[in-house]
């Protein structure tokens, strides 16, 4: 396809052409500059044309000092950096005359003392023409054929910073490809991605397009494109560097760099494009690249310079294997902290080049979060290496494991490490799975190591871990928080089996003290402890207590960041995620979200031992698991995690959530001798924490309401404990409940209001159209239009509906229409219609989507109460 490719020139010098072509009579002498491929010689061209069709004589060389030009003949020469003195003298000559049409061409190098001279002569009958750049404006221009043009125009621009050849050349080539048109090249672009120095990282230019690149380079003298090869590494380069890696004097290499620039191969800042980079990458001979990269990275080794930007740099022109294998292994050590996957690819490159580095790939690939290649690796240094080498491998299979759920083969590694921090991992690991430290086979190789600060916060995690189980809270959580913040200068490469902040996050969960969670994992991740390894984890943590404060959607948000963050999730991680997404469809009140999601999440609970850790997601699966009828098939898992808490003596701190979610389930099976087990369990131990404080007030308060005794002061400060300690859904939804039970008209508005501003809405709310007064459109919805929050679900009076509405209901979710549903009930579909009107009046839904919400939570409950007869048949507290 050819694509016209008009000249682009500014307002003013299409006015200047204009004239020079209009009136052949004036004398007229311009000087045109600009490097190469800027559109000199286009523009020479363009005024030949325009001089031709007015009729004017055009003379394209520099006629003899004795044979001037005839009157009305144009002379436009080309290249004038080329000519030789003589020439240059003869067209001074002419220019000086101030009788003759001249323009004048030439690059801005080189730069004889006969060429200044024919510039000042030119300057002084007018200003030279200074060819820049295309804007991006422009370089759109050039692409305007493409239906998809700005987005074709932004590649181009930024691979060529608007060199017109190189724009044409580039365009050229992409409007060759399939189907030959800009904008199926256009399709093929890349994504934008950062590369080297943050500009955007092309993919792979067409060859065509690099191809022309090759008479340009060329004609270049050796020692420029040495320079070109240099500069193609990405980094920058001062003189005086330079000067070293060509060998050549500041001078020399001044002039180099202005050759360069005259060919149009560097942008006025001396940089090379995307695109040049390429070809000069591409059209080097690899012997003439190797050498020069080679010597360019033994410099920055022997001035002890970074080199991670230099090989990054050279990685990105696919051009790694030209690396040493000593720069590879630096650069792979440069990179570790902030990007562990491509430390592990450099030390592989490294081990392929013949620098042996397979323990520190193990390590970078286990903070990459690969836990395949860490374990192979290590299981091979683990079988053969030298024995310090063996204990490094040792600790890095302990931490893979830890975070597959292998707690019990973790240990073991641990131990046989021998390190300090590995001694303390392992105590870790054997208080969270109720084990014994003891020997577990041959002492390792190691027996002692530095004081570092990864080995101090491994004591601390040790120490804080044994504390919440037989100390008290709060010295659990700030020994916990210590660890945390021991490791935030410089914890990006430890190895940690878990975060102390993760850890931290869990105990101040389970004393009830989520601020302090929160803002310890908010730290961890903005320091990035435990490197991608263990960032999902901080994120899902994070997550879980949006989760417990009622911020549903944002709790959801949360969780599908951390998910979609990385490859697939290893299994502590993974638990933890298919439960969240229960635990959200539990509180939004989707049935159908927690049926699909129970499947992963009994395959999750499967896949990860019962540990101390894992209780969290424990207890909220066995919520789930009643609410679906399951919960048998979850009993296996809970004695295994009661028994756990027997053999470390029942610790109030761990054990009390797990109270709590076993309340909820039992109330949920209809089994209240397992509910006050619970709550006798919670009041026993409510003086240990904020949390079992709160909680057994709530258990206490959560059986009198099922059993139809409802004191609204009493449930309204039980509630309000729950709201204090920042389980706001939880406060929402037990003042709700005892609004459905109870008969007392006034306290039913009361605990309605509460359940309200427990869940963030405002009180003295009233039913009514929506967009009247009291209703959706008065400030009483979630902002957004969304389905309202469980709480508020179960906050609805069930006694507003009537008999007949609640059979409509039961058949509107049935799926049945108006007309089948009034055929069932003997009744006109109209009437129907009119049912479903006032539920949606009443129950202040703003859609349908809300009523339908509102209608399964009823109608379950209604389920519910009707077949747990057995809590009224107990006696009342």
């Amino acid at each position: 396809m050819t694509i016209e490719r008009p000249l682009l020139l500014s307002r003013e010098r299409r006015s200047l052409l204009d004239r020079l072509a209009a009136d052949p009579a004036v004398p007229f002498a311009l000087a045109v500059t600009g490097p190469g491929g800027h559109g000199k010689t286009a523009l020479l061209g363009e005024v030949a044309r325009r001089c031709r069709q007015a009729g004017q004589t055009v003379l394209t060389t520099v006629p003899a000092a004795t044979e001037p030009p005839e009157p009305g003949t144009v002379l436009l020469v080309d290249d004038a950096h080329l000519l030789d003195d003589t020439r240059l003298g003869a067209l001074r000559a002419l220019v000086d005359t101030g009788r003759h049409r001249i323009v004048v061409g030439y690059r801005p190098w080189p730069r004889c003392a006969a060429l200044v001279e024919l510039a000042d002569a030119l300057r002084r009958h007018a200003d030279p023409l200074l060819l820049v750049p295309f804007t991006p404006e422009q370089t759109a221009a050039r692409c305007a054929a493409a239906p998809e043009a700005a987005r074709l125009a932004d590649h181009v621009h930024a691979q060529t910073a608007g060199v017109p050849r190189d724009v044409d050349r580039l365009v050229r080539a992409l409007s060759a490809a399939p189907g030959s048109t800009l904008s199926a090249a256009s399709a093929l672009l890349p994504s934008a991605a950062p590369g080297p120095g943050g500009a955007a990282s092309p993919g792979e230019p067409p060859q065509s397009a690099l191809v022309e690149f090759g008479p340009d380079l060329d004609r270049l003298t050796p020692d420029a494109r040495c320079l070109l090869l240099a500069l193609a590494a990405g980094v920058p380069l001062t003189v005086d560097l330079l000067g070293a890696l060509l060998d050549r004097t500041p001078g020399a290499v001044a002039e180099l760099v202005a050759a360069t620039r005259a060919a149009g191969l560097l942008t006025a800042d001396h940089r090379i494009t995307p695109l040049a980079r390429r070809a000069v990458v591409a059209l080097s001979p690899p012997t003439d690249r190797t050498a020069v990269w080679h010597r360019l990275v033994d410099q920055r080794l022997g001035r002890g310079g970074p080199v991670l930007p230099l090989v990054s740099a050279l990685r990105a022109v696919g051009a790694l294997g030209d690396c040493p294998a000593p720069a590879l292994r630096a650069a792979a050590e440069e990179a570790l902290a902030e990007q562990p996957a491509l430390a592990a690819e450099l030390f592989a490159a490294a081990t392929a080049a013949g620098s042996s580095a397979p323990g520190r790939q193990a390590v970078a690939a286990l903070l990459a979060g690969d836990l395949d290649t860490a374990l192979r690796l290590a299981d091979r240094l683990l079988a053969g290496a030298a024995p310090d080498d063996r204990a490094k491998a040792a600790a890095v299979a302990a931490t893979a494991l830890a975070h597959r759920g292998q707690t019990g083969r973790s240990v073991e590694l641990y131990q046989w490490s021998g390190t300090p921090a590995a001694a303390a991992f392992a105590e870790v690991g054997s208080l969270a799975t109720a084990t014994t430290t003891g020997d577990a086979g041959p002492v390792g190789p190691a027996t002692g190591g530095p004081p570092t600060l990864g080995a101090g916060a491994a004591r601390l995690m040790a120490e804080g871990v044994r504390a919440s189980i037989d100390g008290t809270p709060t010295t659990a959580l700030s020994t916990l928080v210590q660890a945390a913040a021991l490791l935030e200068p410089d914890g990006r490469t430890v190895l940690l089996p878990d975060s102390p902040a993760a850890l931290a996050a869990l105990t101040g969960v389970h004393c009830a003290e989520l601020d302090i969670a929160e803002r310890v994992l908010d730290r961890a991740t903005a320091s990035g402890i435990g490197g991608p390894l263990l960032a999902r984890r901080h994120l899902l943590l994070r997550a879980w207590i949006l989760m417990l404060r009622g911020r549903t959607a944002a709790a959801a948000d949360a969780a599908a960041a951390a998910t979609a963050s990385g490859g697939p999730l290893e299994s502590r991680d993974l638990l933890f995620a298919t439960t969240l997404e229960l635990g959200v469809a539990r509180r939004n009140s989707d049935l159908g979200a927690l049926q699909r999601g129970w499947g992963h999440a009994l395959d999750a609970v499967v896949r990860h031992p019962v540990d101390l850790f894992t209780l969290l997601p424990l207890g909220e699966l066995a919520i789930a698991a009643a609410r679906l009828g399951e919960l048998d098939r979850l009993e296996p898992h809970l004695h295994q995690a009661r028994t756990l808490l027997g053999r470390l003596g029942d610790p109030p701190l761990w054990s009390a959530p797990l109270h709590w979610s076993g309340l909820h389930a039992a109330i949920l099976a209809d089994r209240p001798g397992a509910a006050e087990e619970h709550v006798a369990a919670l009041t026993a131990d409510a003086d240990h924490s904020r949390y079992a404080a709160v909680a057994a007030t709530a258990a206490a308060s959560w059986v009198d309401v099922l059993r139809g005794t409802v004191d609204p002061a009493r449930v309204e400060a039980a509630a309000r404990g729950l709201y204090d300690a920042g389980f706001c859904w939880d406060a929402a939804r037990l003042a709700g409940q005892a609004a459905i039970r109870t008969a007392d008209r006034r306290a039913m508005t009361a605990l309605l209001d509460c359940a309200r501003v427990f869940q963030g809405r405002h009180a003295g709310a009233k039913s009514g159209p929506a967009g009247g007064k009291g209703g959706a459109r008065g400030g009483q919805r979630p902002p957004g239009g969304a389905a309202p929050p469980a709480a508020e679900v179960d906050a609805v009076p069930r006694s507003e509906l009537s008999e007949r509405e609640h059979e409509v209901a039961e058949l509107v979710l049935a799926g049945l229409t108006y007309r089948e549903i009034g055929d069932r009930l003997f009744i006109s579909a109209k009437t129907v219609e009119h049912h479903v009107a006032r539920m949606r009046s009443r129950l202040n839904c703003a859609n349908r989507t809300e009523l339908l919400a509102l209608l399964r939570t009823l109608v379950a409950e209604r389920m519910a109460v009707a077949g747990g007869g057995a809590w009224r048949e107990r006696p009342t507290r």
